[in-house]
């Protein structure tokens, strides 16, 4: 699966949060991206806008630092 990703341009390293998201939850259409995988990884701003969603923590943290934000953890 792809990353797919919108990050506005929010000034100096603005934090954003990774969480933990099951595919059993998603809609159909991004299931079906995901197929074999258990759980994918969301980047959300601080007004909890999906940014991006991606299938590991790792990239979820690359993508947002290459983006010029501070990513934390959040469950």
């Amino acid at each position: 699966m792809d990353a797919k990703f919108d990050f506005p341009d929010q000034g100096e390293d603005p934090i954003v949060y990774v969480r933990p998201v099951k595919v059993a939850d998603l809609p159909d259409e991004i299931r079906q991206q995901a197929a074999g995988v258990d759980t994918l990884y969301a980047v959300h701003d601080e007004n909890g806008a999906q940014l991006a969603l991606v299938k590991d923590r790792r990239l979820a943290f690359v993508l947002a630092r290459q983006n010029h934000m501070a990513p934390v953890t959040v469950h």
